[in-house]
């Protein structure tokens, strides 16, 4: 049986009201009177129910975050980033994931609003906000991650993933690839179709270059794998010279592909590049190029504009916070 408050009133022969003090406003209480109520719940193993008295304050001190896909090593350091910066404010972060689709998504933000955290991050599976309007309606601050969008109301953390298309395909033109393939995964999701802009830019600078899509459902390895056994069994003029992956999952997928048998030398036959610039894209088979985004902060800064909000929902503060790409060559691309 779980010992409750007025046990430790009583092994420690004070009221409940003075126990209350202790635990919550302890300079209010005599040390004399501290050290005996300490006592008691040590000796008894006294637990508080805290999350029972932050539901009565109306808030948890928990922070919700929907990812596309945990398994995605670019959002599990998100979500780390946003776990450094929660707990500094001692707060905890609740993770779950969409796996890139909305109604799972959908789910996740109902189930966050029922536990009444105290805002959320969200990578969006979609471009339907309404769960999320309905969320800032009901008073639950929400921090856009990896996402910006036009409405103003929507604070955001995110990356300009036109830029980085387009740096990852200028990159493989300056290596002279004019026939490019961008392998990309649903276009419903806004940094596909972003990467996938940017990479047109690059093409139309370039006479002669083009840019075909390989449209896959996830942005997956096996899917990059599936993606590069198609693009492997082509020959001659119908073979592309360069791969622009729209994250680093589906680039190694692609190059597990090409390494069977040794069919597609990378990078002599096919260049290749991804993007996020995970922790392993260095230690592939080849050496993968990448863009990088600086994951870690990105948690870390969406969980600090949540904060701020909760703190001054009226003040003058940066609301958008948007990092540029950068350029990361390895051996996939000639170095």
């Amino acid at each position: 049986m779980a010992v409750s408050v007025r046990d430790v009133a009583v092994a420690a022969s004070v009221s409940v009201g003075t126990v209350s003090n202790v635990l919550n406003n302890p300079a209010r209480v005599s040390p004399e009177m501290v050290a005996r109520v300490q006592q008691a719940i040590a000796d008894l193993g006294f637990v508080r129910n805290d999350a029972a008295r932050q539901l009565r304050a109306g808030r948890s001190r928990s922070i919700g975050i929907v990812v596309l896909d945990i398994g995605n090593p670019f959002f599990a350091e998100v979500a780390r980033g946003a776990e450094t910066r929660a707990a500094e404010s001692g707060m905890a972060v609740l993770l779950s994931t969409s796996d890139e689709k909305p109604e799972r998504e959908a789910a996740h933000l109902d189930l966050f609003r029922e536990q009444r955290v105290n805002g959320v991050l969200v990578t969006p599976a979609g471009d339907d906000l309404g769960r999320l309007d309905a969320l800032r309606a009901a008073g639950v601050p929400v921090v856009l991650v990896d996402r910006e969008v036009d409405d103003d109301a929507f604070a955001s953390v995110s990356v300009d993933d036109v830029e980085g298309g387009y740096l990852a395909v200028a990159h493989l033109l300056a290596r002279g690839r004019r026939r490019i393939a961008f392998v990309r995964g649903p276009a419903s999701i806004r940094q596909v179709a972003d990467r996938l802009e940017g990479a047109r830019r690059a093409v139309a600078e370039v006479p002669g270059a083009t840019l075909e899509e390989v449209p896959v459902p996830a942005l997956s390895v096996l899917h990059g794998r599936s993606a590069g056994e198609r693009l492997r069994e082509r020959a001659g003029d119908d073979r592309v010279d360069a791969v622009f992956a729209a994250n680093d999952l589906l680039a190694v997928g692609v190059l597990q592909a090409f390494s069977v048998l040794g069919r597609v030398r990378v990078p002599e036959e096919v260049a290749l590049i991804g993007y996020d610039d995970i922790d392993f894209a260095s230690a592939t088979v080849v050496p993968l190029s990448s863009i990088r985004q600086p994951a870690h902060e990105i948690g870390y800064r969406a969980v600090d504009l949540l904060l701020r909000g909760l703190d001054d929902p009226a003040g003058a503060y940066e609301r958008r916070v948007r990092f540029r790409p950068e350029l990361v060559a390895r051996d996939s691309t000639g170095g």
